[in-house]
């Protein structure tokens, strides 16, 4: 049964974490190596995930095409959570969140010609005017910083094809097991790169002995990751998506208060009206989804009530 009350407030939870891990990120890019955060980031994941998976008895086992898709979906996950952390190193917190804010524009896209969804032409033009806006919010930090300001478009792109691939085998993977798996995957992935970098002497693929402070928000940025991710995909459980998506955009005010809180960060003139475009767009698209699902439900019970 659906718990509209509690599913809100565990997504309102996840806004307010998920920016919370973007800050430790920014917090600890200069000071520790993107390889190494990385890896911690996973482990504790993976250390958190594994007995939770073992005491409620999930399903965690995969085998043939979904084990090949969560591998490939793992390794997504790395680009993604990499070219985030990247990307904190240069631009403030609020824009780097709301460029990668593109992700819903590029989510439609992606289903109307990869997965051949119907996708009318209103929310085709809304995704332009988001991405207009997206380029707002790029434009001065790209004047300040250079290329760096293009990789929450990365992350954006990169976690487009990491919904495209969960998508694939959400209804075969329990979604906390899944993830449990993904964190010993990562690690897999992550150790020889950390071996072979330390060797290389490649600075991003580097190993650091943190201090106690760096120990805490190393641990801080795992707990806060996996936090977010459980927090939302509990929130799913006790509400509709479509009930939950528009709650996703109170990320960027949140990471706007946390940058001028933690860093003295604010968006300039152009980077806010950006923002407050991509937010138009995105919840016109979610909107616009919430009309259309309406419409084909009541076609539905309609074409049900009808006689044969």
């Amino acid at each position: 049964m659906d718990r509209p009350v509690l599913g809100i407030s565990l997504m309102l939870g996840f806004c307010i974490v998920a920016p919370m891990g973007d800050a430790v990120a920014k917090l600890l890019g200069p000071l520790i190596p993107l390889a190494q955060l990385l890896f911690v980031r996973f482990a504790v994941q993976a250390i958190i995930l594994i007995p939770l998976v073992i005491a409620t008895r999930r399903h965690w086992r995969m085998r043939g095409r979904v084990l090949w898709l969560a591998a490939i979906r793992t390794g997504l996950h790395i680009a993604g959570i990499g070219a985030m952390f990247s990307a904190l190193k240069f631009l403030p917190l609020a824009d780097a969140v709301a460029i990668a804010f593109v992700m819903p524009f590029l989510m439609l896209l992606l289903g109307k010609y990869v997965l051949g969804e119907e996708v009318g032409i209103r929310r085709i033009l809304a995704c332009v005017v988001g991405f207009i806006g997206t380029l707002l919010v790029i434009q001065p930090s790209f004047a300040e910083v250079g290329w760096p300001a293009l990789l929450p478009l990365i992350v954006a792109v990169v976690f487009s094809l990491f919904m495209l691939v969960t998508r694939q085998i959400a209804k075969e993977t329990d979604p906390i097991g899944l993830q449990a798996v993904s964190g010993v995957m990562a690690c897999v992935v992550l150790v020889p790169v950390l071996l072979i970098g330390g060797m290389a002497e490649v600075p991003v693929l580097q190993i650091v002995v943190p201090n106690q402070q760096e120990w805490g928000l190393l641990l801080a940025i795992g707990v806060l990751g996996t936090l977010a991710h459980l927090l939302m995909t509990w929130s799913l459980r006790y509400a509709p998506s479509a009930t939950l998506a528009p709650m996703q955009y109170l990320e960027i005010p949140v990471a706007t208060l946390l940058g001028w809180l933690i860093f003295r960060d604010l968006p300039n003139t152009l980077a806010s009206v950006g923002i407050c475009i991509t937010i138009s767009a995105g919840l016109y698209i979610v909107i616009r989804e919430q009309t259309v699902a309406r419409q084909m439900a009541r076609a539905n019970r309609e074409k049900a009530r009808s006689p044969a």
